[in-house]
């Protein structure tokens, strides 16, 4: 006859499997946990280093959009200090190009603050600028919110609005474009780092043949004494193994902006610091002034220049992209005090 199992032993077993079955489920949904987490305490821990780093947020016709303001520590009463707009790339936020660009380090050291803002993944699933909608107005109405964001921090903080520039890396570099086309009196600089120039796109469909270079550029609509006037220069960084946005861009870029001003290409002069891939430069000018340079990077692909090597989309081996977005910018400043 066989022994029969007492149900105080069942449920002793019982007990022990349960808690097996548990502990397995918590481990498990602690390493999911963890992982769905991770993103998004990065996205909201702040770059290392001095400084604040304060959030904020803009609404419009086209929606919501956060941003992040680096201010660096010190500020005096009263001070007024110059405004770097940074717009990041495809599959970036602030955080992430904050850490990629190093541009706070620059900004602590140089004196000025520094704005990030940010797309939101309902808008663009990629996290890219939509700056090449504009047969449906997308592309307008996000330019107009990152406009709210500059007017906000302008406003709000220790800004001298005589004194804004901004740069961009891919898509942001296209919609900082864009951006300075419908409000150039507004900046004294743009730097667009791999992106695409204004006009050569207007669909998602015309955008991919934009970043393979089989796309014209529409000649800018300005006359050459507006935009000595009113226009800010065009510092051009493009890597010449780009494989994801097609040199040829740069150049049209360069070339748009020249060609409306009324400037003519300088001689190209190759530049090398240390063990840092090569560049060539190439100044356009009109009356002794630059209305834009192109920085042709050899050896540097689809990534910001100098950037952290920790970070996506960047590269520490090229010359340093911020030090030269805010050398030039700074160069404006001062040709406008």
């Amino acid at each position: 006859m066989k022994k029969r199992t007492s149900p105080t032993a069942w449920a002793k077993s019982f007990g022990r499997t349960w808690v097996t079955m548990t502990r397995l489920a918590t481990a498990s949904g602690s390493r999911a946990l963890s992982k769905t987490l991770k993103p998004a305490v990065a996205k909201r821990t702040p770059p290392p280093g001095a400084g604040a780093w304060l959030p904020g947020f803009v609404m419009g016709a086209a929606g919501v959009r956060r941003f992040r303001l680096f201010r660096p520590p010190g500020v005096a009463y009263g001070e007024q200090l110059p405004l770097m707009v940074m717009l990041h790339g495809c599959g970036q936020d602030a955080n992430s190009f904050a850490a990629s660009t190093r541009m706070n380090r620059i900004a602590v050291r140089e004196r000025f603050l520094v704005l990030y803002p940010e797309q939101d993944r309902l808008a663009n699933a990629q996290g890219c600028w939509n700056w090449f909608d504009t047969d449906t107005g997308r592309a307008y109405g996000e330019a107009a919110l990152i406009m709210k964001a500059v007017d906000q921090v302008c406003l709000l903080h220790p800004v001298d609005g005589a004194r804004v520039a901004i740069a961009g890396l891919s898509a942001g570099a296209s919609m900082a474009a864009l951006l300075v086309t419908r409000h150039p009196e507004r900046f004294q600089a743009i730097v667009m780092h791999s992106g695409i120039p204004p006009g050569t796109a207007h669909s998602t469909l015309s955008a991919l043949g934009a970043m393979h270079g089989h796309r014209g550029t529409v000649p800018l609509a300005v006359t050459p004494s507006t935009m000595a006037a009113h226009w800010p220069p065009l510092l051009v960084i493009h890597g010449n193994v780009d494989p994801v946005v097609s040199p040829k861009n740069g150049e049209a870029a360069a070339q748009v902006w020249a060609q409306a001003a009324g400037a003519r290409a300088s001689q190209p002069r190759p530049v090398r610091r240390g063990q840092r891939y090569p560049m060539s430069v190439t100044d356009f000018k009109r009356k002794g002034s630059t209305v834009a340079s192109l920085v042709e990077v050899s050896g540097l692909a689809h990534a910001w220049s100098g950037g952290a090597t920790s970070q996506a989309f960047s590269d520490g081996k090229g010359p340093d992209a911020s030090r030269m977005a805010w050398a030039f910018a700074a160069k404006q400043f001062r040709s406008a005090a």
